[in-house]
C-alpha cells in the first residue's frame, strides 16, 4: 500500500498544475471559449480563443457564489490579486483502525475514488498523502464557499465514515488561478 502513495500523490499534484504559468489576475482564462473562423488557402479553420476575464468580472462570480474574497496588491508588480478563501482538510489518523488488509485495500479504493470525484466535480483543488507516518496522514484543499460544505464533503470520504480517519478543516487564502511551482 505504501507503494501506492506515492504515484497517488504525484497524480494529484500534476492535475492540480493544470492551470498553467503564473499570470496576472487579468490575464486569467476561464473555460469559456469564443469560436473565431479564419481562412487558410481556401480552407476555413476553427479556432477557439478562450474569453478573458477581468479580474472585477471574477471577483463578482466568486461573491455571488458565496465565495470570501478579499484584494491584494503586489508591491511588486502593482497587479491587484484576488485572495479567495478555501478550507483546508487535514486528514487525520482515525479512532478505528482495526479493518483486516483486504477492508483496508477496498477503502483505499473507495476514499481515491472518492477524492478524484472532488477534483472531477471542481469541490476540491489538490489532494495528497504526507509522507511520513505521522498522526496527519495527507490533506485535501477544498474550493468551496463555506466551511459547512467542505465539512460535509470531508465527511464524506468512505475512509472517514469508517473511522479509519478524521478530519480537521482550517481556513485557508491563496491568490486566485495561482498554480503550484
Amino acid at each position: 500500500m505504501k507503494h501506492l502513495i506515492l504515484p497517488v500523490f504525484l497524480v494529484c499534484v500534476l492535475f492540480s498544475c493544470k492551470e498553467g504559468a503564473k499570470a496576472s489576475m487579468s490575464d486569467i482564462k476561464e473555460g469559456t471559449s469564443e469560436v473565431k473562423e479564419e481562412q487558410v488557402d481556401s480552407i476555413i479553420e476553427v479556432v477557439e480563443e478562450p474569453i478573458k476575464k477581468t479580474t472585477k468580472q471574477i471577483k463578482e462570480e466568486l461573491i455571488a457564489k458565496g465565495f470570501k474574497v478579499f484584494d491584494f496588491v503586489d508591491n511588486k508588480t502593482q497587479d491587484t490579486i484576488i485572495m479567495q478563501q478555501y478550507f483546508m482538510a487535514f486528514l487525520k489518523t482515525g479512532p478505528i483502525r482495526g479493518q483486516n488488509e483486504e477492508e483496508t485495500a477496498l477503502l483505499q479504493e473507495e476514499h481515491l475514488a472518492h477524492l478524484t470525484k472532488m477534483y472531477d466535480l471542481g469541490y476540491a483543488d489538490i489532494s495528497g498523502p504526507f509522507g511520513d507516518d505521522g498522526d496527519i496522514r495527507g490533506v485535501t484543499v477544498y474550493n468551496v464557499p463555506t466551511l459547512k460544505m467542505a465539512d460535509s464533503l470531508a465527511n464524506s470520504d468512505p475512509m472517514v465514515k469508517a473511522g479509519r480517519l478524521e478530519i480537521e478543516i482550517h481556513p485557508w487564502w491563496a491568490g486566485k488561478g495561482f498554480p503550484l511551482r
